[in-house]
């Protein structure tokens, strides 16, 4: 008997997977002060240092989950975790800012073969009753990375040696790679073979949207080096679409999108991201630049914030059957919003930490709920053979809510006056930016309340048929 994909060492192996992935690209955030010293990095190479892996990263998701369908999942997961390893060993060992941004890219190309089929594995490897759970302690553990991320980071400043930001991923993924390969089930979606064209044109498209929204930070949303690879990504994925319902064996298959509640799910998950993330962007900034934290201080005030999805996640994931998945991300959204007015409200110059602190709690609240519920809800409109996709459709769109959010609201901090001159300069373009935010958390929410409770009955029957085939699971009478 084939012993491979038992649900406790897929969840550890592809738990840890993205706990590296997502440590490394909060903890490089930190660490830019020293790498600027040591690499005599410019402004621009130390945005690309971060940009690199936030475009690499948000452009293959979605391709990702395409080739792990196609060759599977197991095999591009493991050559995901590979390649992460092998770009943070050269990382580490750059001489020039040049050499570690392009190590930079790669590790943004590794990291999204890691997250949507670590996603897709766990599900399939889990009974459908222990779905939720595993899910959440998933998200629980990517979580804590986000927790850990800014005190490691000011921890590794306060040392000065930023090469461990990378060498500490080596060991653990040489451990990785030989397990996964080892005790992890092979599975591959329902076409045997690759749409090319319509594989090249949603990368293609995402590039081009990615990397426009990526450069209006520096460049404003007037420079035509952010208009037209925009409107070139916009055409490019409008071909996609038309080509997508006339081939045979479409990347997406466009009946995802005719599923309401997958539709609505995905629309949620956008616009938490962009919301949420896009605040967090200005905000931890506040905390350096206004109030005046070094970034372990910073690191450290900002833990009632990121531990509560560790705190919340796992409860979630195990008592969302009984309260109903619909509820929590409503709960999940609402409390988000709720935060980030409440940081709008307060926020000023000479605002007290302890003000902040209910919105820091209210807000990981609300995070956990949504990193426990967020996947699942969408994964739970779709049949077995098209989880592979549509996981990497959720996550792509909510990556690209994180680089649009980031953008749009960097961008309104800016129109509104704000800057770096003076705390109060900053306070004028930081609170329109938090209201704005904390809008497109309120239509998040509003997306929530219309997504429907349960999935089509065709679509629960083929997934508790699916469930009832699968090796070792009772069939339930």
């Amino acid at each position: 008997m084939d012993k491979r994909g038992g649900v406790l060492p897929t969840l550890l192996i592809t738990g840890v997977s993205a706990f590296m992935a997502s440590m490394d690209n909060l903890v490089v955030t930190t660490a830019l002060p020293t790498i600027r010293q040591d690499l005599h990095a410019s402004l621009e190479s130390l945005e690309w240092t971060v940009n690199a892996y936030t475009l690499t990263y948000a452009i293959f998701l979605l391709t990702a989950a395409i080739l792990g369908d196609r060759f599977g999942r197991r095999m591009i997961f493991t050559s995901g975790v590979a390649l992460f390893t092998a770009a943070s060993a050269a990382a580490a060992m750059a001489p020039a800012a040049g050499v570690l941004i392009a190590a930079r890219a790669v590790q943004g190309i590794g990291a999204a073969m890691i997250f949507p089929l670590s996603l897709t594995l766990l599900v399939r490897a889990a009974a459908p009753e222990r779905r939720g759970a595993v899910i959440a302690a998933f998200t629980g553990m990517s979580g804590l990375a986000i927790a850990l991320g800014p005190w490691v980071g000011g921890v590794i400043v306060e040392i000065g040696d930023w090469h461990w930001v990378f060498w500490i991923n080596v060991p653990i993924g040489l451990v990785l790679v030989p397990l996964a390969a080892r005790l992890l089930s092979e599975s591959h979606g329902p076409y045997g073979r690759l749409d090319v064209r319509g594989t090249l044109l949603v990368t293609s498209g995402l590039l081009g949207i990615v990397y426009g929204m990526v450069r209006s930070t520096s460049l404003g949303w007037g420079s035509p080096q952010v208009i037209a690879p925009i409107a070139a990504g916009v055409l490019l994925l409008a071909g996609f679409a038309a080509w997508e319902r006339r081939v045979a064996n479409p990347v997406v298959p466009p009946r995802l999108f005719r599923r309401r509640g997958f539709t609505l799910s995905s629309l949620v998950g956008m616009l938490v991201q962009f919301g949420m993330f896009g605040a967090i962007f200005l905000l931890t900034q506040f905390l350096q630049h206004v109030l005046g934290f070094s970034p372990l201080d910073a690191g450290l005030r900002t833990l009632p914030w990121t531990v509560m999805p560790v705190l919340v996640a796992p409860l979630a994931g195990a008592f969302g059957d009984r309260i109903g998945v619909k509820r929590l991300m409503v709960a999940a959204t609402v409390l988000q919003a709720s935060a980030l007015a409440w940081f709008a409200v307060v926020v000023s110059p000479a605002v007290p930490y302890p003000a902040l602190l209910p919105a820091m709690v209210v807000a990981g609240a609300g995070m956990g709920l949504f990193f426990a519920v967020g996947p699942r809800q969408a994964l739970d409109f779709v049949a077995v053979e098209e989880e592979g996709v549509a996981a990497g459709v959720n996550s792509a769109g909510r990556q690209v809510g994180v680089v649009m959010g980031v953008a749009v609201l960097a961008g309104l901090f800016a129109a509104a006056g704000g800057g770096y001159g003076s705390g109060e300069e900053f306070v004028a373009g930081l609170r329109p930016a938090l209201w704005a935010g904390a809008g497109f958390l309120a239509l998040a929410a509003g997306a929530a309340v219309l997504t429907p409770s349960r999935p089509p009955a065709t679509v629960h029957t083929l997934r508790e048929a699916e469930g009832a085939r699968r090796p070792g699971r009772p069939v339930e009478g």
